[in-house]
């Protein structure tokens, strides 16, 4: 299929996602048609042998027209805002694995490329502890500081702490809207949404104009659990949406790690479930990367051959050119990923994947600024 972008406000895209209203079936037909333009060219006999109804159809071939004006008139507003679309070489890989990817995702931001980098989902509660809020900002920063983008819903708590810490470090931060693309929920963060469009991106699967609706939130949840490796629940209650992002997460084969907490705080009981169900517990940024090293590693160098029985991680990054190609390229003296993507030609996001299994291997360390050194022999 396509790219999707600015170029993509033409009738058949838009006038297939005023008609979906999430029903499955479209998106089987769309794959199976192969692109939205085939999808729109089919007659209705065709499109009803998908499953769809004559009611889909009809929302297909007769949409609202003002509704798609008004779609248009926002993606050509202003800079930086995308329709990213299933198939698209711009949709994230991880998401469009999973069950129920969105169709499309509209975007607002300058870093597109996010979407494709290896992130991390940091969720909890809304009413967070003051404690629960610094231990979030802190493992923020320690992710986005290696490379790894942190991604959350920009509710109050533990998500807002999240996007604080990892906002100014270089992997930056992802914003899932549970509404509208151009509405901020709650209203309170519109300064936080501001600030991650400028460094970072701002997506949602409900076009512009759709209100902040209960049932939308769950279904948010599943894309930032779809897009991340991993889902850290700092704080939550029995109750918590963000188990809902833990359930999802362990629905799409992803990893699960809670911060536990006192017996005492009922914002500990939700993370406790989740232990005691099987979640990695964690007390450092370092116990959840050397979990997720594994996956990192896969995502980075996908031709390196898997470890045969005896052999360490570490041999098997040493075996593998780009590894190594990435060691010869570095210092002694602390540098910058950019200049490492400028030396090498990699990407932010496939450098980032590398230096993390780097760094949790002892050859390289990570330092503040997201800046990296090689270690001697000595050192390891």
């Amino acid at each position: 299929m396509p790219a999707s972008g600015r170029a993509m406000t033409a009738d058949p895209w838009l006038s297939l996602l005023y008609a979906c209203r999430g029903e499955p079936a479209w998106t089987s037909a769309l794959l199976e048609a192969g692109s939205a333009e085939a999808l729109y060219a089919l007659d209705d006999r065709s499109l009803t042998r998908f499953g769809l109804t004559e009611d889909a159809v009809a929302r297909l071939r007769r949409p609202d027209s003002e509704t798609l004006a008004l779609w248009r008139r926002w993606l050509d507003g202003a800079a930086h805002r995308r329709l990213v679309t299933l198939g698209s070489p711009e949709y994230p890989p991880l998401l469009a694995s999973v069950a129920d990817p969105p169709l499309a995702l509209w975007t607002v931001g300058r870093r597109v490329d996010l979407l494709a980098a290896p992130q991390i989902a940091i969720v909890g509660s809304r009413n967070a502890t003051r404690s629960g809020r610094s231990t979030a900002t802190e493992f923020a920063r320690y992710f986005a500081e290696r490379g790894l983008t942190v991604t959350s819903g920009l509710a109050s708590g533990i998500d807002t702490a999240g996007h604080v810490g990892a906002l100014a470090e270089v992997g930056g931060t992802l914003a899932v809207f549970g509404c509208g693309i151009d509405i901020v929920f709650p209203r309170e963060n519109r300064v936080l949404a501001r600030d991650i469009a400028a460094a970072g991106l701002l997506l949602s699967e409900y076009p512009p104009g759709v209100p902040p609706l209960a049932h939308q939130f769950p279904a948010r949840n599943r894309i930032i659990a779809g897009l991340s490796v991993g889902t850290l629940v700092v704080e939550a209650g029995r109750r918590s949406g963000a188990l809902i992002t833990a359930r999802r997460a362990v629905e799409q084969g992803r990893e699960v790690f809670a911060v536990p907490g006192s017996i005492h705080n009922p914002l500990s009981r939700g993370c406790h479930k989740l232990i005691r169900d099987g979640a990695k517990l964690v007390e450092e940024g370092a116990d959840v990367l050397v979990e997720l090293a594994p996956q990192l590693q896969l995502d980075a160098a996908p031709a390196t051959p898997p470890a045969r029985r005896g052999d360490s991680v570490g041999s098997t990054v040493l075996a593998d050119e780009a590894y190594c190609n990435l060691l010869n390229s570095m210092e002694f003296e602390p540098v910058g990923i950019a200049e490492l993507a400028s030396r090498g030609g990699l990407t932010t996001a496939e450098l980032s994947s590398m230096l993390l299994v780097l760094e949790l291997e002892g050859f390289v360390e990570a330092l503040p600024g997201g800046r990296y050194c090689r270690l001697s022999k000595r050192s390891r």
